[in-house]
């Protein structure tokens, strides 16, 4: 018995001492398992750049500042759209493989750009997040990213069919669902002048119900109410599955603005477009008289062509464009003399758009048309242009595109007068207008 038993204990000694043998062949293995694993996290947490929230914080005195992280953000952007000479807005430039925004974005941050604008994005996602990383990871430039809300769908944006409206909302969902996990989003904004559309004159638009009144004021009136609760309804949906970035009413001037503080409470600000010549006159106050929320100018600026004399004008755009950013910066939360409800704004135009003048004419879009388009005698410098028509839709951007010169596949930028006097003026906001060297036409 005693030899069988130091039989059994040999061989289970045997079976132990192979077991940690094996054990001690495969603890490299493990070891650089492990090593790798590690490695591969550190590597996916460096990469990881989390959604930092971007809020509306209402101060103490009722001023309004925007957030993002933890500290306040002024938008000093552009209204965003790359189409090269020759093609319409029909031209998917987010696939364009020369890649314009990374030539622009360069552009943008030399001159202090911290946000790009764009109307609606375009119809591959994967496109349209690559543009938004390049921009915000290579140069810090965060988007904006909005939604025309089918304004200008044919024959016209039918708010009042509920058809129209879910398929709008669908789209506006899944636009928000696909991007509002990306760190180089800033906010959305809903819309941009289809206010209009309630007052009939652009893109108008009907019910049964509306055509069956009498009273033009109370249909505009039964419109808006349509619109804005459209809009809020929205506001609530995108609330619900994006906490970490606010929505504002794009609004053609303060028109309606009346019936949105009624039927759109819920949205978090409102993006401006405005064309008040070099100021901006009693926009802050009015609004905050009338609907008390934040605002963003989401378009503004000035033409650079002279429509009177013919001939370019780089300093009147430049002279207008510094003054309306001093007109903002004067309502910026915390100024002393302004409302205090300014967030900032995207300038309309980055560059140049050559197809505009004539959209139906393919021959046009190669064309950097010099005929205006509409009258606006706020840009008093050349209202007497033939029938007062001085406004020159194809002159806008801040940067110039050439036809005869290409650099790296694209339409070489040239940056106008006002590109530099911006940048200037955004590194040392100059807020009593000091500097005397100035055409003041």
């Amino acid at each position: 018995m005693k030899s069988d038993t130091n039989k059994h204990r040999a061989q289970q000694s045997g079976k132990i001492n192979h077991k940690g043998a094996r054990h001690k062949k495969l603890a490299p293995l493990y070891l650089s398992l492990g090593v790798c694993f590690l490695f591969l996290f550190l590597i996916w947490t460096a990469s990881f750049k989390p959604v930092s929230k971007v809020y509306i914080q209402k101060l103490a005195n009722n001023q309004y500042r925007l957030m993002a992280g933890s500290k306040p953000y002024i938008i000093k952007g552009v209204c965003y759209s790359p189409i090269p000479i020759g093609e319409n807005h029909q031209y998917d430039w987010w696939s364009n493989p020369y890649k314009p925004w990374i030539v622009d974005g360069k552009l943008m941050k030399e001159m202090g750009v911290n946000t790009v604008r764009f109307y609606q994005p375009g119809e591959n996602p994967e496109s349209v997040r690559k543009v938004i990383r390049d921009l915000y990871e290579q140069y810090g430039i965060k988007t904006i990213l909005g939604h025309w809300l089918g304004f200008w769908e044919y024959p016209c944006p039918f708010y009042g069919d509920a058809d129209f409206q879910s398929k709008v909302k669908k789209e506006v969902l899944d636009m928000v669902r696909n991007f509002k996990d990306e760190p180089g989003v800033l906010l959305w904004i809903l819309g941009n002048e289809n206010n209009y559309s309630c007052l009939g004159t652009v893109n108008p638009w009907s019910t049964e119900e509306i055509d069956k009144e009498r009273d033009p004021q109370k249909q505009k009136a039964m419109r808006a109410k349509i619109y804005y609760s459209f809009i809020n309804e929205l506001a609530r949906e995108i609330h619900k599955i994006d906490v970490n970035h606010p929505v504002a009413l794009g609004n053609g001037e303060l028109v309606g603005l009346e019936y949105a503080k009624e039927y759109a409470g819920d949205v978090d600000l409102i993006a401006c477009i405005i064309y008040r010549g070099k100021t901006f006159g009693n926009l802050f106050k009015s609004l905050k008289a009338t609907f008390d929320k934040p605002v963003m100018l989401s378009e503004f600026g000035a033409d650079s062509f002279d429509a009177y004399l013919k001939k370019e004008d780089q300093n009147m755009q430049a002279f207008f464009l510094e003054s309306q950013w001093r007109q903002i910066y004067q309502n910026l939360a915390g100024s002393k003399d302004g409302a205090g409800n300014c967030l900032g704004g995207t300038i309309f135009e980055w560059a140049d758009e050559w197809w505009k003048h004539n959209e139906a004419s393919m021959d046009g879009w190669k064309i950097h048309d010099t005929e205006s388009n509409w009258s606006n005698g706020s840009y008093y410098f050349d209202i007497k242009a033939k029938d007062n028509k001085n406004m020159n839709e194809e002159w806008f951007g801040i940067v110039a595109l050439s036809s005869r010169e290409n650099e790296n596949g694209l339409d070489k930028r040239i940056p106008r007068k006002a590109y530099y006097v911006i940048r200037e003026f955004w590194k040392n906001p100059d807020l009593n207008n000091r500097n005397k060297n100035k055409k003041t036409k």
